[in-house]
């Protein structure tokens, strides 16, 4: 099985080194991407262009930024559909079940699996994140197992997995979301201590969860802002629906005070409002 990983960002890199160090034929493309992703695909086998990957591989992940997942599949059609059944296209992205729906009815003839994605990237020996499969062409996916990737086929067809994903970024993310935007609010208003010091005694199980997870996530706020996007669009007609929306301009926010930090900007204040409280050896 030739394995195929488009493209190789902080997960899809992740994924391809642990396919390649347990012994899978895999590769990735570097065309259009930049010093990052080359240093990430290190030692992988590498495709001239998206096309000559897709024109390559057996089984194609695709692990995006959700904003490009439709992209994808059209600039690849071309390749894939002509291939028919012969080859399987996994969509790996944060998207909504209409949104893979429609990827799938991209590419008619093509073995199209819906796969979502829970846990971050593998490191290590560590058992990596679950890959959650529906569809016809799940099952096609478990011989991945065998070279390190934990593939968890369940029913429901094309948009379960996605329907799967959704809800438990819309609960993950969205609480970040929440946290991150009250713990702000509180600042503004100098309430920011007593805050804290509430949470440190009333949930500190969620405080200690947020200071975990507090401090990366200006980094990936760009790749959250469509997907809070797509759980909106899972949501539609239900009276929550527009809150992933506001969540989706939260992360758009503090992904541009990321790109141009300013001094007293959301990214500064988060890092020092979710900094880990100093231990006993570095308190005065």
């Amino acid at each position: 099985m030739r394995i195929g990983i488009i493209a190789p960002g902080a997960m899809g890199a992740a994924v391809a080194q642990r396919l390649r160090a347990r012994g899978a034929t895999v590769a990735v493309t570097l065309h259009g991407r930049g010093p990052a992703s080359a240093a990430r695909a290190a030692g992988l086998a590498v495709q001239a262009s998206e096309a000559a990957l897709a024109g390559w591989a057996d089984v194609i992940l695709s692990i995006l930024p959700p904003g490009e997942a439709a992209g994808l599949a059209e600039r690849l059609a071309p390749v894939l559909c002509p291939r028919g059944a012969a080859v399987i296209f996994a969509d790996c992205n944060a998207v909504s079940p209409d949104t893979v729906r429609a990827i799938a009815a991209s590419l008619p003839g093509v073995r199209v699996a819906d796969v979502g994605i829970i846990g971050g990237p593998p490191k290590g020996e560590g058992p990596g994140p679950r890959f959650y499969a529906s569809g016809e062409a799940a099952e096609a996916l478990r011989p991945l197992a065998g070279w390190g990737l934990d593939v968890r086929p369940i029913g429901g067809g094309i948009g379960a997995a996605s329907a799967l994903k959704m809800s438990y970024a819309g609960i993950a993310k969205g609480l970040v979301a929440i946290a991150s935007a009250m713990a702000l609010a509180a600042a503004r208003a100098g309430a920011a201590e007593a805050l804290f010091a509430e949470l440190a005694e009333s949930q500190p199980a969620l405080l200690a969860h947020l200071r975990r997870s507090l401090p990366g996530m200006p980094d990936k706020a760009y790749r959250w802002v469509a997907e809070m996007e797509e759980i909106e669009a899972f949501l539609e007609g239900m009276p929550f629906a527009p809150a992933f929306q506001a969540a989706a301009r939260h992360y758009e926010a503090i992904a541009a005070d990321r790109a141009q930090p300013a001094p007293d900007g959301p990214v500064a204040q988060l890092a020092a409002l979710f900094a880990p409280p100093p231990t006993a050896a570095e308190k005065p």
